[in-house]
């Protein structure tokens, strides 16, 4: 089946990027800190997608998004011919508020794609500190560095932004993930204090992330906490890349993924846990597909995105994947998925919800 033309320029956004006439259209991009980064949020065809703007490809991407006109809409042009329109999400409303000593809003959430509340909140990770365990994509320190977060939000912290986020700017679902802070519960702890006290402030669903915790007693113990669903994110699926690319995740190996999927799919319900795989890092197609089945058929769902390199990491200079890479993989996921009835529009919160980092939801229907 013939790619729609929204899948198409989807596709090619976010593997090329975009260069942008005016960089001051809609709400803040972010540069470096935990994905996604250096990133802008645009509308195409009603579908809001996470589209690079301050990588290298970008920078010499064949697509250019004019200045948005007085309605916000802005045409889109590849080498000089209009291709399409986008839009693009205005900055928030709770960014312009700060805690009681001071902290803006902003630095403890953020928004995703157009109605996500996002926070990381141990913005550093026991991975990130040794130059020989970090995971070469990373760069979750960037942000703490350069003053733009801090380093630990406090479960009140994130319960005040997160009813602001809401009452002020209509926010739908609300993304919790943290650096890994230890090697037994992985971060499974910090997010069931943290969802706990914004479900105590307002009736939000969410999605916590970790690496698989030690104890599978933990996904029993986050879903009474308030967490709806569960990311935990392969990235690669190839033992010997992980190792290569991320030598200290890789000391958790696919297998245990696999193990702590089987145990948290029947608490969290069959959709509702999530993986996240990186696809240009050299992984296969087949690669891709295998594991993906594998994963459908534990009813996990695999959000498959184009791999997009951040300034200052290791794999800054890595290209992304073509259109035409993406496609080959996208297409037949998104059909094995629909097979399956494990859908995007199903799931609860998270980032397989909100779809803007990847057209995997595109080729769903």
């Amino acid at each position: 089946m013939k790619p729609t033309t929204q899948q198409t320029l989807i596709t090619e956004l976010q593997s090329f990027g975009v260069r942008l006439a005016d960089p001051g259209a809609g709400a803040a991009s972010r540069r470096g800190g935990a994905g996604p980064s250096d990133h802008k949020a645009m509308t195409v065809e009603g579908q809001t997608v996470m589209v690079p703007v301050h990588t290298a490809p970008a920078f010499a991407s064949p697509y250019v998004a004019e200045k948005p006109d007085a309605t916000g809409v802005s045409v889109i042009r590849r080498d000089g011919v209009a291709v399409g329109e986008v839009s693009f999400p205005l900055k928030p409303r709770f960014y312009e508020l700060q805690t009681l000593d001071g902290i803006p809003y902003s630095q403890i959430a953020t928004l995703h794609g157009r109605d996500v509340l996002a926070t990381t909140i141990l913005q550093t990770c026991i991975r990130y500190q040794s130059r020989s365990k970090t995971c070469k994509f990373c760069a979750i320190g960037q942000s703490l560095a350069a003053g733009r977060t801090i380093a630990h939000k406090t479960p009140e912290q994130l319960a005040e932004v997160a009813r602001a986020a809401v009452l002020l700017d209509g926010v739908k679902h609300m993304v919790m993930t943290t650096g890994t802070p230890n090697a037994t519960d992985r971060g499974a702890a910090v997010l069931c204090e943290s969802a706990f006290a914004v479900k105590a402030a307002v009736d939000l669903p969410i999605q916590g992330q970790c690496e698989p915790p030690d104890d599978d007693a933990w996904f029993t113990r986050m879903k009474a906490a308030g967490i709806d669903t569960l990311g935990m994110h392969l990235e690669v699926v190839t033992p010997a890349l992980r190792a290569e690319i991320m030598p200290g995740k890789a000391s958790v190996p696919v297998s245990r993924y696999l193990d702590a999927f089987r145990a948290a799919v029947p608490v969290f319900g069959r959709g509702q846990v999530s993986t996240y795989i990186l696809a240009g890092l050299g992984d296969t197609r087949e690669a891709i597909l295998s594991i993906a089945e594998t994963l459908i058929e534990l009813g996990v769902y695999p959000f498959v995105v184009p791999f997009v390199p951040i300034s200052g990491t290791p794999l800054e200079d890595h290209p992304t994947p073509s259109p035409a890479f993406m496609r080959e993989i996208l297409q037949p996921l998104g059909g094995m998925l629909k097979a399956a009835g494990l859908l995007s529009s199903e799931i609860k919160a998270g980032c397989g919800k909100c779809g803007a980092c990847s057209a995997l939801s595109s080729f769903e229907g």
